[in-house]
C-alpha cells in the first residue's frame, strides 16, 4: 500500500478503462479491467516473489494467484456476461494478459519506497 504502488495502480487501472472504451475489442470493458487489475496488483509481486525467491512449496498456490488473475476471473466473468466473446478472445487475451501481469509484478516487487527503488 505505498503511495507510489498505488498511484501506478490508479494510472494503470486509467489506461485499461481507457483502452476499453477506445477499443472495440467485444470482450474488454470497464468491470473486468477493474476486477483484474485489482486482483493482478493484489497477487503479482508475491507470485513473483516466490518464482524468483524458489520457494517451490508455494509454487502451486502462485501459479494459481496468477491463473486466477490473469484467465481465471475473465474467463468467469465472460462467461456469465457474453460466452461467445469469450470463445473468441480467449486465447488473445490470454497471452496479453500473462505479459502485462508479470510487467507489473515486476513494477511493484520492490517493497520500498519509489526513492529507494532508484537509489
Amino acid at each position: 500500500m505505498r503511495p507510489w504502488k498505488l498511484a501506478s495502480l490508479g494510472i494503470g487501472l486509467l489506461i485499461l478503462v481507457a483502452g476499453s472504451m477506445l477499443t472495440p475489442a467485444p470482450d474488454w470493458d470497464i468491470p473486468v479491467s477493474f476486477i483484474m487489475g485489482l486482483s493482478t496488483y493484489i497477487t503479482a509481486p508475491c507470485s513473483l516473489r516466490v518464482l524468483l525467491e524458489r520457494r517451490w512449496r508455494q509454487f502451486p498456490i502462485a501459479l494459481l494467484a496468477i491463473w486466477i488473475s490473469v484467465d481465471g476471473f475473465y474467463s468467469g466473468y465472460w462467461y456469465l456476461k457474453n460466452p461467445a466473446a469469450l470463445d473468441w478472445m480467449r486465447s488473445a487475451n490470454a497471452k496479453a494478459s500473462f505479459l502485462l501481469y508479470l510487467i507489473c509484478g515486476v513494477i511493484w516487487l520492490h517493497r520500498g519506497t519509489l526513492r529507494e527503488k532508484f537509489h
